[in-house]
């Protein structure tokens, strides 16, 4: 009872500093009226196809909602509608609070650089800790009212759902504005990003804040919760009935302290004084919040014996410093201060072919210690405390949310402060301001990325545990027919996803690329700044391909492990689990790292570099990096929620299919 009750004490506690940070922000000054009206447009438009892809899953929600009823009864389908609802709400509190943050952090940014950092990130302070407060809350209060931990899938269910929607839609809107915007803009044109002449350049705004801040805060609040209800289920499974409510506890304990630890780290970065690079100050808020979690897991095991065995605490520690290795590694291979993303930029000096050759081959090299380091993880936490040792590394993982999303959510809304800057004509020093901080956003963004990558093929090694505890597979054998068949339809299945997304924006960036053009062409004065663009026309084109691409992908990962599990049998979903994994964790850690090299390489040539904006150059770099806008940004985050969505649903319907086994 007492884990329960800290969990939901501190979920509000977070929920609380939260909306004081919103209110801190909305009493900022919005700037002039020019600024104010490009940033309502930004808002408008957000909103707008917020709500019109929450009227598309409010159907998806009810019609499965029904059949969760039908099928596993009132109890799992009112914990399917509340972890849908929970991570609808987490994208839309985002998203309010980005749009209003993007034109203050520009105001404040004319003011100095710390004055917008602190503005961008007490924004995403408010996303991250808005996600990690609600995901507790929910998976606490859930087994405070059923003390079921099976019955609480259908909560990771519904949040897993809204999320590969949220992703996917948001994806493509942004990366079709996005890869239309620069194509005509910066290549044909030549004209600045962000340039108001450019019809484009609102949808692109758009985009930032519908993908980046609604769509990763709902891909990591399925993980977040995922992971601790992975723990939850696995403690009823393997514990004997004398140690299971200590083992139920721990990871609800170990995710309040979680909170707690980002809020700290939070007030570090409010209040760090002496550091003069951005990168340093966000790194210090996150440093600091994973020591103080080791600090808080140690006590939690040690002190107040919370499961008396110190190797929890170790397992608890193996996914801590797993995390903190995978962003570190993935800052190494896509910051431009480094060499990896800056022989991405050096490649590009003899054209756009060479830029994407550099940039795929820096994708997949970068696989090789990510994978090493969740290989090292899993056997480790395994080592130490078997299948539920993979469980609570994944919660430790993730345990520091609060603030590397915070990070993370940080990025979109610099970088629509350095375009109302562009856009209203703010001045050269407050644009390399806001520019400044939208560079460290994509490297924090890319780090956020690997993150959870890393963080999703933990949380799916302990879902994919749990079933096959659940159904009682003591073993699947890989010599059988049948197991390998799902192996391989597990495994293509990523690619096929990711097809998909890829294929979406590259028809929607065509669709925007032809409308820019017929702008450019007709409308008399645009180029000369004398006329205004339509930008109302971009804006519709990125909507209505996001919301008609997205439903396909989400009913295939759905519909998937359905037909696998019922035609071929248990062993054969677990092999397609085990496929769906391997490649979709490798093939999303190369999607993301290539893009966020692509994407940095080519700001690395606009600070000056290599002949600097309108050279050769810069021009094969802008190419490189509307490749891997859609890698980044669509298909390859999105991969994060495919693997685990298929491993709710297979534990979803495992009872089912028990009856398939004995």
């Amino acid at each position: 009872m007492f884990a329960i009750l800290f969990a939901i004490v501190i979920a509000f506690l977070g929920l609380v500093f939260a909306g004081v940070l919103a209110f801190k922000i909305s009493r900022e000054d919005p700037g002039t009226a020019k600024m104010r009206e490009i940033a309502s447009a930004i808002q408008e438009g957000a909103m707008a196809f917020l709500h019109k892809e929450y009227k598309i899953l409010a159907i998806f929600i009810l019609v499965f909602g029904f059949v969760i009823y039908i099928i596993l009864g009132p109890k799992t389908a009112f914990a399917f509608l509340l972890g849908a609802v929970f991570s609808g709400l987490t994208g839309n509190i985002g998203m309010r609070i980005a749009t209003r943050a993007n034109v203050r952090t520009a105001q404040a940014a004319s003011r100095s650089i710390k004055k917008g950092l602190a503005l961008a990130f007490s924004s995403g302070s408010v996303m991250g800790l808005s996600v990690v407060s609600l995901g507790l809350l929910g998976v606490a209060s859930l087994y405070w009212l059923f003390r079921d931990p099976n019955i609480i899938y259908g909560f990771g269910f519904g949040a897993s759902s809204i999320a590969l929607f949220a992703r996917v839609g948001g994806g493509i809107y942004t990366k079709a504005a996005d890869v239309g915007a620069d194509l005509v803009g910066k290549i044909e044109k030549g004209i600045p990003e962000d340039d108001p002449r450019n019809p484009a350049v609102i949808a692109d705004n758009v985009g930032d804040n519908v993908g980046d801040v609604a769509g990763m805060g709902a891909d990591l609040f399925e993980s977040y919760v995922d992971s601790i209800i992975a723990a939850m289920a696995i403690a009823v499974l393997v514990f004997p009935a004398i140690a299971q409510a200590e083992a139920l506890a721990l990871p609800l304990i170990l995710a309040g302290i979680g909170i707690l630890a980002s809020l700290c780290g939070n007030i570090i970065v409010q209040f760090s004084r002496g550091a003069k690079k951005v990168a340093s100050i966000l790194n210090r808020g996150i440093y600091g919040a994973a020591g103080l979690m080791i600090l808080g897991s140690y006590l939690v095991v040690k002190v107040f014996h919370v499961i008396d065995d110190i190797k929890v605490f170790y397992a608890t520690l193996v996914g801590i410093i797993a995390g903190v290795i995978i962003g570190y590694i993935t800052e190494y291979y896509t910051s431009d201060s480094n060499k990896p993303t800056q022989k991405v930029a050096e490649s590009s000096k003899t054209g756009a072919g060479t830029n994407i050759i550099q940039g795929l081959s820096l994708g997949m090299l970068s696989t090789m210690i990510p994978v090493l380091v969740i290989a090292f993880g899993v056997w480790a936490s395994f080592a130490l405390f078997g299948l539920y040792g993979i469980a609570i590394a994944a919660v430790g993982m993730l345990s520091t949310l609060g603030i590397t999303l915070a990070a993370d959510t940080y990025g979109p809304v610099a970088d629509n402060a350095a375009g109302i800057a562009e856009m209203a004509g703010m001045g050269e020093e407050v644009r390399e301001r806001a520019e400044s901080l939208d560079a460290v956003g994509n490297t924090t963004a890319a780090i956020g990325k690997g993150f959870a990558i890393g963080s999703a093929a933990l949380t799916a090694l302990a879902l994919f545990a749990s079933y096959t505890e659940s159904i009682g597979l003591k073993f699947i054998d890989i010599s059988d027919p049948k197991v390998i068949a799902g192996m391989f339809i597990g495994g293509v299945l990523p690619f096929f996803f990711s097809a998909l997304a890829m294929r979406a924006v590259g028809s929607a960036a065509m669709e925007m690329v032809e409308e820019v053009r017929r702008q450019f062409r007709e409308i008399a004065g645009l180029m000369e700044g004398t006329a205004k663009p339509e930008y109302g026309r971009c804006v519709s084109i990125s909507t209505a391909a996001a919301l008609k691409k997205m439903v396909l992908p989400g009913l295939a990962t759905i519909g998937a492990p359905i037909v696998v599990g019922f035609l071929m049998g248990p062993a054969a979903l677990g092999g397609m689990l085990a496929g769906a994994t391997v490649t979709g964790f490798l093939l999303a850690v190369m999607m993301a790292n290539s893009g966020g090299a692509w994407d940095n390489a080519k700001k690395f040539i606009e600070k000056g570099n290599l002949g600097g904006k309108g050279s050769d150059a810069h021009k094969a770099a802008v190419v490189g990096d509307t490749v891997g806008d859609p890698f980044k940004d669509t298909a390859g985050p999105a991969l994060n929620i495919l693997i685990k969505l298929m491993a709710i649903v297979s534990l979803m319907i495992a009872p089912l299919l028990a009856k398939m086994v004995h």
